[in-house]
């Protein structure tokens, strides 16, 4: 009995799966019989004209700037320094054995020295300086571009001094001429036995008498000359003898002679 019903069960179970199934089938989409297809006649065989073979593709070209060509190497003339151009006017640097001597230039008051002249136009002009005690310095002097340096020694003794004489013998006369500098006083003539050079400190006389128009001299442990003016101008006689006599006060005083 009871395997009976367990075959009836099985039977119903089976049964109900197969009409499941035959549900599942009946309920999804049927596809679509595919259309049937209509061949195209066949093309005439024609004979296919060549292609003409397309040219091969040229490389690309890809230009570039050109290189910068390498620097030359600098010859010896160009690395040396431009020269400068050259000056176009004059500087004067003015100095003076005693300080403070005042400078002048073309009569305009410069300053005193030393002093710096800057911006002075090349050519002639005329230099002054002035010291206490002393004779004052005048001279022309010329200015080119460029720097010249000027010392002026107040203190050398200059003397540059002649005159035409007529020495007076005992017996006659002779004429010549009487010069002096810092170095001395000498007498030339064409008597070479009247003729003499000494140091200005060697005269132990040197005066002149302006009445007589005479002008005596006397070298020590020597002769005494006697000299007169051959127009009889007491004046040249007399200038002569101050010119000669500044210049003997200045050398006992202890200046040293310029050179000539």
């Amino acid at each position: 009995m009871t395997r009976q019903l367990l075959g009836i069960v099985i039977g119903v179970a089976l049964i109900a799966g197969a009409v499941l199934v035959l549900y599942r089938l009946r309920m999804q989409p049927q596809a679509p019989e595919p259309a049937a297809t209509v061949e195209a006649p066949p093309r005439p065989a024609t004979q296919e004209a060549p292609r003409p073979e397309a040219p091969a593709p040229k490389p690309s070209v890809v230009r570039r700037p050109p290189a910068p060509a390498p620097a030359a190497a600098p010859s010896p003339a160009s690395t040396a320094p431009t020269p400068a151009a050259a000056p176009e006017v004059g500087t004067l640097r003015i100095d003076s054995d005693v300080p403070g001597a005042r400078v002048f230039i073309d009569q305009e008051y410069i300053g005193t020295t030393p002093v710096t002249v800057p911006n002075i136009k090349p050519g002639t002009h005329t230099l002054n300086l002035s010291a206490q005690g002393y004779d004052g310095f005048a001279e022309t002097i010329d200015v080119s571009p460029g720097q010249r340096d000027i010392l002026i020694k107040f203190r050398e003794v200059r003397l540059d001094a002649k005159i035409d004489v007529v020495h007076k013998h005992r017996f006659g006369s002779c004429e010549g001429e009487l010069i002096a500098t810092a170095q001395g006083l000498r007498y030339e003539t064409s008597d070479s036995d009247d003729g003499f050079s000494e140091s200005l400190l060697a005269l132990d006389t040197f005066d002149v008498d302006y009445p007589k128009k005479n002008l005596k001299v006397k070298v020590k442990k020597g002769r005494e000359y006697n000299f007169t003016d051959p127009d009889g101008n007491a004046d040249r006689l007399f200038a002569f003898h101050r010119d000669v006599g500044k210049a003997r006060d200045r050398l006992e005083k202890g200046d040293l002679p310029a050179s000539q």
